[in-house]
């Protein structure tokens, strides 16, 4: 008897109709094979992953750090905006690390989620940091503590997002019908304005209208945020102020998505760290399919060659470091710890199994400051 899934109800049998069409989520060695199939799944590659007409809009000194507001294109949409921070009166090159925002529906700002720039922070950057980072600027810590960090906003976040007005009607009104019945977010005490709370809500509706227009043009909303991605890791490794051999990145939740796939994706990327963002596609049934971005689901060739601890692992035995929460909401316990193996078996695989650390806490979705602390050291020890 087909198991029942009571997402799926009297379409249960779906589940196993599938597995007899194709075989899924097989064993996916590390090497250039599993690395090309990632990276034909993603389906967005058009041309060398380099910013163009790249310029210095502005630079600052403030609280123990220098800054630089950046801006490139990347061939098509708005010009990307980032931050590229230095801990103030260190000269000569330090490691490289990009700090990946997170989704959060809550696309309004990107890097200012994870990183302070010139000006004074806004409430708005203070409560998400609070919600999210244990009130820490990580981006910021990360550069005092001796890197070269670089917050790019990527496709669809602060700079990179939808002006309003582009927005589908339905899904504006969407997105109005979910702002009528409660704020964004219920902590911090005092929700977000208004006009940007109806903005995300429209953006959770929105982003399955690009979905369908990324599968009508051959791609995946993954496929391009990975490839933006691989821009600001060019950008920041070709700069002569960071060390050569590559550079780091980490993320939290979609940032910890973007860091797998830049993992997966890059030469450039020399160790990785994924906070709260990594189960098993199977453990995702009936549970949290529902809770995740498109990006988390590019394209069904993905399933057919690699299941998403694959993805992680395919650049075995380039360092990689993973923290899960142990209650995240997102995630089944069971899904986290069966990708924790299958990890592990990966980087054995490659002759390195010390190069994979897998790290659980205690607690919800989060990067709080003793896991930041954790990852900060890691990367240390692989970059400098």
């Amino acid at each position: 008897m087909a198991k029942e899934y009571r997402h799926l109800g009297v379409y249960s049998d779906l589940v196993l109709a599938a597995r007899k069409a194709h075989r899924l989520l097989p064993e996916a060695r590390p090497g250039k094979k599993t690395q090309k199939h990632v990276l034909q799944s993603l389906g967005f590659d058009p041309y060398p992953a380099k910013p163009r007409q790249l310029r210095v809009d502005h630079r600052w000194e403030r609280d123990g750090i220098r800054g630089e507001a950046i801006s490139w294109s990347v061939g098509y949409g708005p010009r990307t905006q980032a931050w590229l921070l230095r801990p103030a009166g260190i000269e000569g090159p330090l490691p490289g690390v990009i700090a990946l925002h997170d989704h959060g529906g809550f696309k309004y700002l990107g890097k200012e989620k994870v990183a302070f720039g010139p000006e004074e922070p806004t409430k708005l950057q203070t409560d998400w940091m609070e919600l999210v980072y244990g009130g820490r600027a990580f981006a910021n810590e990360l550069a005092r503590q001796g890197f070269a960090v670089l917050a790019p906003d990527v496709f669809s976040w602060g700079s990179r997002r939808f002006p309003f007005e582009t927005i589908p009607d339905w899904d504006r009104a969407s997105g109005n019908t979910m702002h009528a019945n409660g704020p964004m977010q219920s902590k911090p005490p005092e929700p977000m304005p208004e006009e940007i709370s109806r903005y995300c809500w429209a953006c959770v509706y929105h982003e399955h209208t690009i979905q369908k227009y990324c599968h009508v043009l051959g791609t995946s909303m993954s496929g391009i945020v990975a490839f933006e991605d691989r821009a600001a890791a060019a950008y920041l490794a070709a700069r002569k102020d960071v060390q050569p051999g590559g550079v780091g990145c980490v993320g939290l939740s979609g940032g910890g998505l973007r860091s797998v796939l830049l993992q997966a994706t890059s030469p450039l990327v020399r160790a990785a760290v994924v906070v709260g963002l990594m189960t098993t596609f199977d453990a995702l049934l009936d549970h949290n399919v529902v809770s995740h971005t498109w990006m988390l689901y590019p394209d069904p060739s993905l399933a057919r060659g690699a299941d998403w601890p694959d993805v992680a692992a395919c650049r075995a035995p380039s360092p990689l470091m993973v923290q899960y929460d142990k209650d995240d909401q997102l995630f089944t316990p069971d899904g986290m710890r069966a990708a924790d193996r299958r990890i592990r078996r990966r980087y054995k695989q490659a002759g390195k199994a010390r190069n994979y650390v897998g790290e659980f806490y205690d607690g919800p979705h989060k990067f709080d400051r003793p896991m930041q602390d954790s990852a900060f050291a890691w990367l240390k020890r692989n970059l400098q």
